[in-house]
């Protein structure tokens, strides 16, 4: 067997590791010229990180990454709505880590280096289009310097992302990018360590939300690398996206200075954490309409060409870990047919139940409740929420994505 990954991403980084690991022939394609480090912060909840042990790069993720202690949820005014211990701290067997997407993407990609060669990932290879029959599937490459590559093998994974050329072969009346109105900054800046180094904080409401978290030590004593992210509607979502959504349009300081009064949170001095950022990007929030099937025959989709969702819930890249280590698995197990079919009826209704709950707010729907209630705070958090509302919000999702505790009320408090 020979699999063909057009992708070399998170996810399709994932995938090739778990090929590499069971002996399966695999070639992978990305359309980059050059592997770099590129994104800001991300989390990987236990779930994914089981699955990166399995791949034995845990040792390696420790090395570039925080292990998260704790999730705090408060409203824009600073007051706490619900407190959660997450990964080892919660009774999880794995932690849960905070990191720079780059960074988990370079452990990824050194590992499977080392393992199958330096010279792995064919860059500057942009996926065009493919054709298959009973016998196999030959994909074509443009090379940045315009030529053609043909690769054959007896399956193809579109693992190129939202944008995926995959994707649109099989699924031509797609009917694109779907924008909710939300328009998202995020940087990373070193900033005076806070709360022990190893929280995450979550504030405002669906509307206008901030989310921020440390995600390595920073180069001076008292201070961590922190990722922030700005959310803001700006639209009623009805009209198309203002730019092409990616994650290097950098961002304007005047934009989200604008928003500084909307928050005001006695520990962050907001204003100066966002004037400090030498650099940062914006996107709108998109993902694309479901898919009832991702492929058909030997060919299939992974991560965010099959599931683009929101960045909420920190499920995003987790997912893409998840979907390569089952496609993998499957394809060292099964005939290439089968395996994509048993791949694809276990992860479309999980990633699409996780797509349908993140366009609600996904756990954090808890700030959205609290501010449709006390749009302006509160004297005292139970006469607003219960706390048994609270937990059924975290406890349902956490159970849906496949992250659960065995008492949905574990680690909350």
């Amino acid at each position: 067997m020979k699999v063909l990954i057009a992708g070399a991403g998170i996810g399709g980084l994932a995938l090739a590791l778990t090929l590499e690991q069971n002996g399966v022939e695999f070639e992978i394609h990305e359309a980059a010229g050059e592997m770099r480090p590129l994104g800001v912060g991300i989390n990987v909840l236990p779930h994914a990180v089981g699955e990166l042990e399995s791949l034995g790069v845990l040792d390696a993720l420790d090395r570039v990454a925080v292990r998260t202690r704790n999730l705090r949820y408060m409203n824009r005014f600073g007051q706490e709505i619900v407190s959660q211990l997450r990964g080892l701290h919660a009774g999880h067997s794995l932690p849960q880590y905070s990191v720079h997407r780059g960074k988990l993407h370079g452990v990824l990609l050194a590992a499977l280096r080392e393992r199958a060669g330096p010279e792995v990932v064919r860059v500057g290879h942009r996926c065009e289009g493919f054709v298959q029959d009973a016998n196999g599937v030959t994909a074509s490459f443009r090379t940045l310097q315009g030529e053609l590559v043909i690769a054959s093998g007896d399956a193809l994974v579109g693992a190129d992302g939202i944008h995926s050329a995959v994707r649109a072969q099989l699924h031509p009346d797609d009917g694109g990018m779907q924008w909710n109105g939300i328009m998202m900054w995020r940087g990373t800046v070193e900033w005076p360590t806070f709360e022990g180094g190893d929280t995450m904080i979550v504030a405002g409401d669906m509307r206008e939300k901030l989310l921020y978290y440390p995600i390595f030590p920073g180069s001076k004593p008292g201070t961590m690398l922190t990722n922030w992210v700005l959310s803001c509607q700006v639209s009623d979502g009805h009209t198309p996206p203002p730019r092409r959504e990616n994650w290097s349009r950098p961002g304007r300081l005047e934009d989200v200075l604008a928003y500084v009064p909307k928050f005001r949170i006695p520990s962050l001095d907001l204003e100066a954490m966002f004037r400090q950022t030498p650099e940062f990007f914006e996107f709108p929030m998109c993902d694309r309409e479901l898919l009832s099937s991702w492929g058909t025959a030997r060919v299939t989709l992974l991560g965010d060409a099959a599931h683009p969702m929101y960045p909420v819930g920190s499920n995003g890249a987790a997912q893409a870990v998840i979907d390569g280590k089952r496609l993998g698995g499957y394809l060292a197990a099964h005939p290439v047919t089968e395996a994509l079919a048993l791949y694809e009826s276990e992860r479309v209704p999980v990633t699409s139940a996780i797509v349908r709950a993140n366009r609600e707010g996904g756990p954090e729907r808890v700030v959205d409740l609290v501010s449709e209630r006390a749009p302006n705070g509160f004297d005292k958090l139970g006469d607003i929420v219960t706390r048994e509302e609270l937990a059924a919000i975290a406890g349902s999702y956490a159970t849906m994505a496949g992250f659960a505790l065995n008492d949905p009320e574990d680690g909350t408090r």
